[in-house]
């Protein structure tokens, strides 16, 4: 399969921006991911830490990072049925382990799931227009859902949003001491997100891989526009997008992250604008991918995205080890984590680049690989990576 360097250097950048809001989910109780206020206030440089991510990281990354596997799986499309399936059943697998044995916030299994619903849109479209419309659908349906459970859900706040002291001395308990407390928790997190899965999340997922699709078969994320094209529409997609999102951080700031506002009504606003930015920041990217290029961290981060999966799971590794098994969960505040992302992101460069010194592939990259032409029933050279 043919590589574009401009899109292993988004893919890179995606999977190092995914860091800059896991960092709280690794470090943070699980309410902190989408409530700043978790512990009943919150501290000014807190507040505005939140509101910058907000902005410019939330959802936006992994918003990229989901576009780009549309794409991805729009180009391995010609390898047939039987390879597609076995790799996303794979991958499907390696999120089950993943999540309920490491960590609880997997997207593995999420991409598999739906990859394996749409992988058949994206081949068997007629033209590249409905699959950008389909997607463009999928994507509001998966907002449409979002607002009914904002006005289904009651007024009290719940223990999820808000958690008491004995809640969060739980959770302290089972991610510090691990074993059969810390599964069942985790395969409570996976039931629940199975579900989210289904009813909302997954038609925006599979509605953003769909859109993936479309532009990478239109030749957009293959870079085969002007570069005037790309910089016009970086500034168009995220003036745009910007818009749309920093209302919303307002209102959720102003309201004091209210519980039914802030986890429903005022999501919206920033799961519209999502796309919109991701895209902009892929086209900031394609826009000035010559200048880019020719720079020695454009190498670095292509070695990155090109081992994103290795990579993803290093993060896991990495800050499971700091906030769990040395016992730093719950130590730093939201703007003290930032602190740690450049360290855990060199550590991601450093092991790409001199993997690949070496290797033409990561070893995850690699294992997948294998384990789906096995799978599939194609033969494979199982003595070196490929």
């Amino acid at each position: 399969m043919q590589r574009y360097p401009a899109l292993d250097f988004i893919r890179g950048c995606a999977i190092l921006g995914i860091l800059l809001l896991n960092i709280t989910g690794f470090a943070l109780p699980s309410a902190a991911y989408l409530n700043p206020a978790w512990q009943g206030s919150i501290a000014p440089a807190d507040a505005w830490t939140w509101a910058i991510l907000d902005a410019f990281a939330q959802l936006k990354f992994l918003t990229l990072f989901a576009l780009l596997f549309g794409a991805g799986l729009y180009l391995q499309a010609p390898r047939g049925s039987r390879w597609i399936a076995s790799r996303l059943t794979l991958l499907v697998f390696m999120g089950f382990i993943h999540g309920v044995f490491f960590w609880e916030g997997d997207i593995l299994l999420d991409y598999g799931l739906i990859g394996l619903i749409v992988w058949r849109m994206l081949r068997d479209a007629p033209a590249e227009r409905a699959l950008l419309h389909t997607g463009i659908l999928l994507y509001l349906v998966g907002c449409a859902v979002l607002l009914i459970f904002g006005l289904l859900a009651g007024t009290q706040t719940t223990r999820s949003w808000l958690p008491g002291a004995a809640d969060l001395e739980y959770e302290r308990y089972w991610k510090l001491t691990g074993g059969w407390e810390a599964i069942q928790n985790r395969l409570d997190h996976l039931s629940s997100g199975l579900m989210a899965l289904a009813s909302q999340y997954g038609w925006q997922l599979a509605g953003l891989m769909l859109i993936g699709g479309a532009l990478m078969r239109n030749g957009w994320l293959r870079g085969q526009f002007s570069l005037p094209h790309y910089r016009r529409a970086a500034l168009l997609l995220l003036g745009t997008g910007w818009l749309l999102a920093i209302p919303g951080i307002v209102a959720q700031w102003q309201l004091g992250w209210d519980f039914r506002w802030t986890a429903f009504y005022l999501q919206i606003p920033r799961d519209l604008a999502s796309p919109f930015i991701s895209l902009g920041y892929a086209a900031l990217c394609l826009g000035f991918w010559p200048a880019i290029a020719a720079t020695r961290i454009s190498h670095a981060l292509q070695c990155v995205g090109r081992m994103a999966l290795s990579n993803y799971l290093l993060q896991t590794l990495i800050c499971t080890t700091l906030f769990y098994h040395m016992g730093l969960f719950m130590s730093f505040s939201r703007l003290q984590l930032l602190a740690w992302v450049p360290a855990i992101w060199l550590v991601n460069i450093l092991f790409s680049v001199l993997w690949l010194q070496r290797f033409p592939q990561g070893p995850l990259e690699w294992l997948w690989r294998r384990l789906t032409r096995l799978a599939a029933g194609k033969p494979g050279n199982s003595s070196v990576i490929r």
